[in-house]
């Protein structure tokens, strides 16, 4: 089965710091992402004031589940009112890993 990639991109809230959101992101990825099953990798980058949050998975299926836990989980609060999402959740792009080397 191929892993699944989801790239979501964002911009940091006005009025947040990017010292805050680093750290905040580092605590969501240390305190929820790599508890997740399924979970592969993570890599954050940035296009100016536009950013990117990479996450692999090994499955859709486990994709959706973590993305209906983040929302309960304390790390993911603190993260997520420092972000201004691009798209709705039900337009973060979603690609199939055809190949790594």
């Amino acid at each position: 089965m191929p892993h699944i990639l989801e790239m979501p991109d964002f911009t940091i809230k006005a009025g947040a710091s990017e010292v805050d959101f680093l750290a905040a992101h580092e605590k969501l990825n240390r305190e929820f992402m790599k508890k997740q099953k399924g979970y592969i990798s993570h890599c954050l980058i940035r296009d100016g004031d536009r950013w990117f949050d990479i996450a692999v998975w090994e499955s859709a299926e486990t994709k959706e589940k973590a993305f209906k836990d983040i929302y309960e989980n304390i790390a993911a609060l603190e993260y997520i009112p420092l972000i201004e999402q691009i798209q709705t959740d039900d337009e973060i792009p979603i690609y199939i890993v055809v190949k790594t080397y």
